[in-house]
């Protein structure tokens, strides 16, 4: 028994610490044998990050709008096609035609989430993509998301994953598997 993570693969033998982390084990199972693009896809259609480290804090990549056809999608629309630049929360207001503590409210109130939060997971959520299916270097990654420095970077895969850059690489890029 290790009683800090979610799953085990031993080989001929797997086994997980429940029902929620038998999932994990699913996608640890098409991560290996199709590949992190596959897993990643089947994670973003059941709502769940592609891994997720046992001790660590659970997340959900993009929170889901408790209203379809929210006034917001354009908006994360261009967000996530941009994500290297400046979207600050006076700049997101103006997007929207809102007032910043209109914006503020009505985002809370369709996402779930501050504005910050969700931009912060977007970037997040984007750099583990390309550390995962890239060889771009940490430094590149840092600036096509939107964290500038690969410091910066670091510093949020530190505090929100409990790892670093280079593991979350190591783990899970196919390249680096091989």
């Amino acid at each position: 028994m290790e009683p800090d993570v979610l799953y085990v693969d031993a080989g001929d033998v797997l086994t997980s610490a429940g029902s929620a982390a038998g999932i994990d084990l699913c996608l640890h199972l098409i991560r290996r044998d199709l590949g992190p693009r596959a897993a990643n896809q089947v994670a973003r259609r059941l709502v769940m990050p592609p891994h997720r480290e046992g001790g660590q804090a659970q997340y959900i990549d993009e929170p889901v709008s408790k209203r379809s056809g929210s006034a917001l999608a354009p908006l994360m629309d261009a967000v996530r096609a941009t994500l290297a630049e400046d979207w600050s929360i006076v700049r997101m207001a103006a997007k929207t035609a809102m007032s910043t503590r209109t914006f503020q409210r009505h985002f809370v109130s369709t996402m779930g989430v501050p504005a910050g939060e969700w931009l912060l997971a977007e970037r997040m959520g984007r750099a583990r993509e390309l550390l995962e299916e890239t060889d771009l270097s940490v430094d590149d990654i840092a600036l096509q998301v939107g964290f500038g420095a690969a410091a910066t970077l670091r510093n949020h895969f530190r505090t929100r994953l409990g790892t670093s850059p280079g593991y979350c690489r190591r783990r899970f890029n196919a390249s680096e598997a091989s």
